[in-house]
């Protein structure tokens, strides 16, 4: 049996009826929706132990409200991969841009933020950091483009240590859905981190010239109005952000170099402007 029809199995055990559709991702990561029930088998990478409290998490009365609540709060196993179990929702329209809910974004950003760690599991160290050197470690190639992003990656200057909160680790509009209103998903790398790395894609778009600067305010200022803690006391938001967005920018580029050479094509326009910015950086 394939593990598509696995998954439609497990899926119809929590009440998913109809024909089961599967959603192409552009990793091992297989997401299936049967009816109002979706099953991700998450990657062969990821560790099941460390997936456990996060789901757990993501099941605590204390972030209702702001993620979605698993089906089921414990990790299953299906064909030696670690599978999760959810509700369905609707996601961000990648059609429609004028309709991103960024200020909703940052509102859940603040408030996840804010949850008291003593209300959940012991929970892992936030994924957001470790990213950016899993996507430079996966690029093959040694031409000009690999040697630029490796030597930016190089050269990023440390972070200093922060308090650690509660913190997505990997948050950009698609890990938003609708369920008579937005919440959170993907729990993959929910953790004990610098809540700054939750807003450093945005920031390094912005900085990239590929986020429209009326919209970076927008989300900016509704998670400072919203009591988000990531940014400190200071008048400036780039001295808690520059550092996680230029590692943004990094991981950003290096997974366009994967990507690109995976599908033997160019880089396109959004792809080379992350690239020209890892110039930037070097350059600074």
């Amino acid at each position: 049996m394939s593990l598509e029809a696995e998954l439609a199995g497990v899926a119809a055990a929590y009440g998913g009826t109809g024909t089961p559709e599967s959603h192409p991702t552009r990793t091992d990561v297989v997401v299936l929706r049967r009816g109002e029930v979706v099953v991700k088998a998450h990657s062969a990478r990821d560790d099941a132990e460390a997936l456990r409290p996060r789901l757990r998490a993501a099941a605590s009365a204390a972030v209702r409200g702001v993620m979605l609540a698993p089906l089921e709060p414990e990790v299953l196993v299906v064909a030696g991969r670690a599978v999760t179990v959810w509700p369905a929702g609707r996601p961000v329209a990648h059609d429609d841009p004028d309709s991103a809910p960024w200020e909703e974004g940052a509102r859940l950003l603040a408030r996840l933020h804010a949850v008291p760690l003593t209300l959940l599991p012991v929970l892992p160290a936030a994924g957001g950091p470790a990213r950016a050197a899993r996507a430079v470690g996966r690029m093959s190639g040694d031409g000009p483009i690999a040697r630029l992003v490796r030597r930016t990656f190089m050269r990023l200057p440390a972070t200093e240590p922060q308090p650690g909160l509660l913190t997505h680790g990997d948050w950009h509009l698609g890990q938003l859905v609708d369920r008579d209103g937005w919440l959170l998903i993907d729990v993959d790398d929910l953790g004990i981190g610098d809540p700054a790395w939750d807003l450093a894609r945005p920031a390094a778009w912005y900085a990239a010239g590929l986020l429209d600067p009326d919209v970076w305010a927008r989300f900016l200022g509704a998670y400072q109005a919203s009591g988000g803690p990531a940014l400190g006391q200071g008048d400036d938001p780039w001295q808690r952000l520059d550092v996680p967005a230029r590692a943004l920018t990094v991981q950003l580029a290096a997974v366009a170099v994967v990507n690109a050479e995976r599908e033997g094509r160019e880089l396109d326009e959004v792809e080379h402007s992350l690239v020209e910015a890892c110039n930037r950086i070097v350059r600074a």
